[in-house]
């Protein structure tokens, strides 16, 4: 499965550069190891995208668990290039 999400300047930016290897998102889509997540990097003041993105693999998903706020999750994640 592949979820286009949107992804702010600063976290895509870590993303590209190997140093944020985790999303932590609202689980509205029922996100699974193995998904795809097309990250579209989007501009909040200008309310639009940016034409760059991602392609990231979920390698590692994690919900239900103290400190997890129900209906969230936390996925590991690995840039394909």
């Amino acid at each position: 499965m592949i979820h286009e999400l949107k992804i702010y300047p600063e976290y895509f930016q870590s993303v590209d550069a190997g140093t944020k290897k985790f999303e932590l998102r609202k689980n509205d889509r029922d996100f699974k190891c193995g998904d795809i997540l097309h990250l579209r990097e989007y501009e909040p003041d200008t309310q639009s995208y940016t034409g760059d993105f991602l392609l990231a693999e979920v390698t590692y998903l994690l919900d239900d668990f103290p400190g997890i706020e129900m209906g969230y999750c936390v996925m590991s994640i690995r840039v394909l290039k």
